[in-house]
This record gives C-alpha cells, sequence and structure tokens, in this order.
C-alpha cells in the first residue's frame, strides 16, 4: 500500500516520502497516529499545502529568534549572591538561576535552552549562550557580584 509520510517515521522514511508499506502498518499505525496518508493525487495537494504551511511557521520562527536574538545581546544580567571570605560562593549560579534573572528582564526563556559549561562558582563576569532556535544563539552577559 503506497502511503505519504506527514512527519519523520524512524526506520520507515521522512516527512513528504510516498513510500510503500505493507497495509496493517497502515491501517493500524501510519494513519490512524496521524503519521500518513494514503496515496491519492487529492493527499499529495494537501501534503504540499502543509509543507507550504510548515515553511512558513519555520520562518516566522527564525525571524523572531533573530529579533530576540539581537535584544537578548544588548541585556547584561546581574545577580548578587553570598561570598565566603575567600571568594566562593555558598552554591552555584546556574541556568535556572539565569532564567529566572531573565524573567525578571521580561524574557521568558526555558533553562534548559541556557548553556554553562559548568555552575558559577566564583565572583566574575561570565558570557552564557542561549540556544533560540536551530543555529541562533545569543550571548548574554552575566556580573556574579558580592552581595
Amino acid at each position: 500500500m503506497k502511503v505519504i509520510l506527514r512527519e519523520n517515521v524512524k526506520g520507515t522514511g521522512a516527512s513528504g516520502d510516498i513510500i510503500d508499506v505493507k497495509p496493517g502498518f497502515a491501517r493500524n499505525y501510519l494513519i490512524p497516529q496521524g503519521l500518513a496518508y494514503i496515496s491519492t493525487d487529492r493527499n499529495i495537494k494537501i501534503i504540499d499545502l502543509e509543507k507550504q504551511q510548515k515553511m512558513k511557521k519555520l520562518e516566522l520562527q527564525f525571524a523572531e529568534a533573530e529579533r530576540q536574538k539581537v535584544e537578548l545581546e544588548k541585556v547584561s544580567l546581574t545577580t548578587s549572591v553570598k561570598v565566603s571570605d575567600d571568594g566562593k560562593l555558598f552554591g552555584s549560579v546556574n541556568s535556572q538561576s539565569i532564567s529566572d534573572l531573565l524573567k525578571e528582564k521580561g524574557y521568558d526563556i526555558n533553562h534548559r535552552k541556557i548553556n554553562i559549561e559548568e555552575p558559577i562558582k566564583e565572583l566574575g563576569v561570565y558570557e552564557v549562550t542561549i540556544d533560540l532556535a536551530h543555529g541562533i544563539e545569543a550571548h548574554v552577559k552575566v556580573w556574579v557580584v558580592k552581595e
């Protein structure tokens, strides 16, 4: 049975591929899960429209990510922390605390998108990378100062 894949299916094919699969696999898995359509002229047109819509959506996401990158790179974050006599932090500054600082400035960034090589445990200025979209990263300066 020939089907058109709507999404990437591991071990089967990529989105938009017209593939030949066993009828049971198509009837019982691909079609009910919304992963494929039966290959007809009408469904080929529908897939083409879906591809165009996905491309427009991706372009909008990349444009938004570029705009957000420009805004974020102007931001400088300052966090004051308790410090021991020899300059070591009690605790550390991690991606969650940086995400909280960004929320205070009005940016809602998930802490999983913030890349820190390791938690910050000393006073100083650090540059943190934020993944906004595939291949688009913003660099934000974080100042860690004594409370």
